[in-house]
């Protein structure tokens, strides 16, 4: 099975203070909103475009005021910037795991086919945004994201190649990109004539598609 190298750590766990280990109601309830904030720009951007929404359109979205998202973000591309470099550390990292706990190579894609596909359904939002606004990003947090969303595609070639040891990495790159691009289609495909695919519906199907993509001789 693929494995991945951890960092370093001392072997035995880090010692945390009280406070770390008990967040106060006031640290919990900001951490709340900048989720609440997150989420409501994901909707807003991917309806109207990043550049047609003010912060005060955000602010009303999350129920707090244009000036109060200063609080939580210096400024509305950092707002973009970690809604894009979130999701892409998350995907990563959950990719990881999918591919670290699977019994083999077999079970880890379709692990991985299965947790895209999640993603997917469950953020057709971010996808829109990452599509369309990714530009507004500044030329580092760019470089970031695509450093992320390239060991995520190489975490699919190494469980790919294990599934085809003959073929060369680039086609099995030209394979992943495909399935990605086959999943993340999700916010147009889960729609027909203006109405909404159900979830249970849509998620079979891609996920059958994207192993047929994946596995083809």
């Amino acid at each position: 099975m693929v494995t991945f190298q951890r960092s370093s750590q001392q072997d035995g766990p880090t010692p945390r203070s009280p406070k770390q280990d008990s967040p106060t109601p006031r640290s919990q309830a900001k951490e709340t909103r900048r989720k609440a904030l997150l989420t409501a720009a994901a909707g807003l951007f991917a309806a109207d475009g990043f550049n047609r929404v003010s912060l005060e359109d955000l602010g009303a979205a999350a129920g707090v005021s244009g000036p109060a998202v200063y609080r939580h973000f210096p400024g509305k591309q950092a707002v973009l910037a970690e809604l894009l470099l979130s999701v892409s550390r998350n995907l990563l990292d959950g990719g990881r795991t999918v591919a670290a706990e699977a019994p083999d190579a077999e079970a880890a894609l379709r692990g991985l086919v299965e947790f895209h596909v999640d993603f997917a359904l469950s953020n057709p939002d971010v996808i829109r945004v990452q599509d369309r606004d990714f530009s507004n990003l500044s030329d580092s947090d760019q470089a970031e994201v695509r450093t992320l969303q390239r060991n995520y595609v190489e975490l699919w070639v190494g469980v790919l190649g294990e599934l085809h040891p003959d073929t060369d990495p680039a086609e099995l790159r030209v394979r992943a990109h495909a399935a990605f691009g086959l999943i993340n289609s999700t916010p147009h495909s889960v729609r027909h004539h203006g109405r909404r695919m159900a979830v249970k519906s849509a998620r079979p199907i891609l996920e059958r598609m994207a192993l047929a993509a994946l596995t083809v001789r």
